[in-house]
């Protein structure tokens, strides 16, 4: 008989015990030969968790003395991860396989950064949530420096390590003050500590501990490793870090925000909306000048972080609805237009160059037609899904009475428009070009950028029904 608690942490074990066996596997059946096979069989083991966990799971349970919490929240949030991660390792192969970096430990680093994902939105305590967390950073820091002939590659590693192990000390030193002045980590007694009001030693916890987490979904003005990070780390790896971690990151917020300080929600709000702004004024207006498409697309999820931070900011269960309703288009929307730039070659070669894109639809008409689709959405434009998630977050806002930060929200969203609108025009209007870009792409890349494509068009009609299930999910996190 398995005891409750093994049972609430199943899916998770049984993730970390099929990396585990895969290396095994690995050591014994010669590494590289079976890499291929591995991004399969990790993509595969993907879905059915997040079938398992979409599927079988129903109401709140909790583990090991609430270290571990299994709601709707986190059963939302581990789908979209899961999902997310899958696509992007199915992604990747061709192109790692033809630079010479599909190496057998790459799907593996992946896997074990989902189980710190998986364990990082369930944390009910301030420890599980720090082995959570680094469990998932150790690996992502690992495959950011996957290419280690690149100068490059291994710059956007060392970064990542450097300033990731500042943001972690922030954090822990945020929850050594919150510990201190609650006398417990776990985020029930957290709350209940605070609900006769707060201390000024907690407050200096909680500020501490937002910006550990702010680092963590790269809002500014803790965003400055993502730029580098995204430029210099291999194609595939950017794509992922630019989908399931940020998911993962920005539940996590969440779930601290309200399971832990959910009762001084007015100390906390002015820090998210603060965090917000700042984090869209300055994708929307870094992002202008960029001539590398990795650059563009990380000053890009800056801002997208920061409308989902708005949601956030609100403090009401519609505001953490906006949010996993953003976070899951901004994932779709970042995997179609990661699918195309992986295939972005000339002679045989990756190009990351803006301009290399000039006339592109008049060799490329069908693919110009799905990255134009794709740019829309991510801009904002009606009616494409992309709209929706901003009117989600925009209109949580306004309803919690952040006025001034839905109206910041609408012009960061029509400045940051400009760069995406220039995608589209280089590739329709651009000057003639003499050196094209590669025709044909592989059948995944191009599968991945068809269907998301039309998901933007498609999904207008109800969001692929996943509003009643974030709503579900944000009332078992907000109470």
């Amino acid at each position: 008989m398995i005891s409750s608690d093994i049972q609430t942490v199943l899916p998770e074990i049984s993730l970390a015990v099929f990396a585990m066996l895969a290396l095994l596997a690995g050591v014994y059946n010669g590494k590289d030969k079976t890499a291929p096979m591995m991004v399969w069989l990790t993509s595969g083991m993907f879905v059915l968790l997040a079938a398992w966990i979409g599927y079988g799971g129903e109401g709140t349970t909790t583990a090991f003395g609430g270290m571990f919490v299994n709601d709707g929240f986190a059963r939302f949030a581990k789908v979209t991860i899961l999902l997310s991660a899958a696509a992007v390792l199915l992604m990747s192969q061709d192109y790692m396989t033809k630079l010479g970096l599909l190496r057998f430990e790459y799907p593996l680093l992946v896997a074990l950064s989902v189980v710190g994902m998986m364990f990082m939105v369930s944390a009910g305590d301030l420890m599980a949530l720090y082995m959570g967390l680094e469990l998932q950073s150790l690996a992502l820091y690992v495959v950011a420096s996957l290419r280690r002939d690149s100068v490059k590659s291994t710059e956007a590693g060392l970064k990542y390590f450097v300033l990731g192990a500042l943001s972690s000390g922030l954090l822990l030193y945020g929850a050594s003050l919150t510990y201190g002045f609650a006398g417990t980590t776990l985020f029930s007694g957290i709350i209940a500590a605070a609900d006769g009001g707060v201390s000024l030693g907690m407050l200096f916890g909680v500020v501490f501990m937002l910006a550990g987490l702010a680092f963590k979904v790269s809002a500014a003005p803790f965003h400055m490793w993502t730029p580098d990070v995204y430029e210099g780390s291999p194609t595939p790896v950017t794509a992922f870090f630019a989908t399931a971690p940020k998911v993962a990151a920005m539940a996590m917020f969440a779930r601290v925000v309200h399971d832990a300080f959910g009762g001084i929600v007015g100390e906390w709000q002015q820090i998210i909306a603060f965090l917000s702004v700042l984090s869209m004024f300055l994708g929307a207006i870094a992002a202008i000048g960029q001539t590398n498409i990795k650059r563009l697309m990380a000053y890009s999820s800056i801002a997208h972080m920061g409308f989902a931070l708005m949601g956030l900011a609100a403090g009401t269960a519609f505001g953490v609805q906006a949010m996993l309703i953003y976070m899951a288009i901004y994932v779709t929307m970042n995997i179609g237009t990661f699918a195309f730039i992986l295939s972005m070659e000339r002679d045989g070669r990756p190009v990351t160059n803006i301009a290399s894109l000039n006339q592109y639809a008049k060799t490329e008409p069908l693919k110009a037609l799905a990255v134009l689709l794709l740019m829309f959405s991510l801009a904002g434009v009606p009616p494409l899904v992309g709209f929706f998630g901003k009117f989600y977050v925009l209109r949580a806002a306004y309803d919690a009475g952040l006025a001034w930060l839905a109206v910041a929200g609408v012009v960061a969203s029509v400045i940051g428009a400009f760069y995406y609108l220039r995608i589209v025009f280089y590739m329709y209007f651009g000057a003639e070009q003499d050196d094209p870009l590669d025709r044909g792409m592989p059948p995944v890349l191009w599968g991945f950028l068809v269907v998301t494509a039309a998901m933007m068009l498609v999904g207008i009609v109800n969001l692929f029904g996943i509003e009643p299930l974030a709503q579900a999910a944000a009332a078992t996190l907000v109470n």
